[in-house]
């Protein structure tokens, strides 16, 4: 629901041109996307401490530069975090294969090739 105070833009599409998307359309990259759900053994023994150190990876391959953007998700569905990683589908596969969380069965992973505009990033 958007509050009153809040004013959407107005977005015109006049000045993008079928040239323009043309351009923009070949500087795209490969990316993957990964979507993390919740596993078999998502109530087990310990589970916080797992997260944990699933976290502190996240952070490495952040820092590695492998993955670029981050996204836990914190509500009642089954997803728990999305991932865009700077890597292809399957070196992905054997991170998210060495994942704590996943190892521990605590989560499952979906993996989708993407692309996307080197650069883009979430605003500040």
């Amino acid at each position: 629901m958007i509050q009153e105070d809040t004013a959407m833009p107005t977005i015109s599409t006049s000045s993008i041109t079928d040239e323009f998307m043309l351009q923009m359309r070949s500087t795209t990259r490969n990316y993957c996307i990964v979507i993390l759900k919740a596993g078999p053994n998502g109530n087990v023994e310990g589970r916080e401490k797992i997260v944990w150190e699933h976290g502190r990876r996240n952070f490495a391959l952040r820092a590695a530069g492998l993955l670029s953007i981050v996204c836990p998700v914190r509500d009642e569905s089954n997803v728990h975090g999305i991932g865009i990683f700077n890597a292809p589908v399957e070196e992905v596969r054997k991170i998210m294969d060495g994942d704590p969380g996943v190892q521990a069965g605590v989560f499952v992973y979906e993996i989708h090739a993407t692309r996307s505009f080197a650069g883009d990033s979430l605003p500040k």
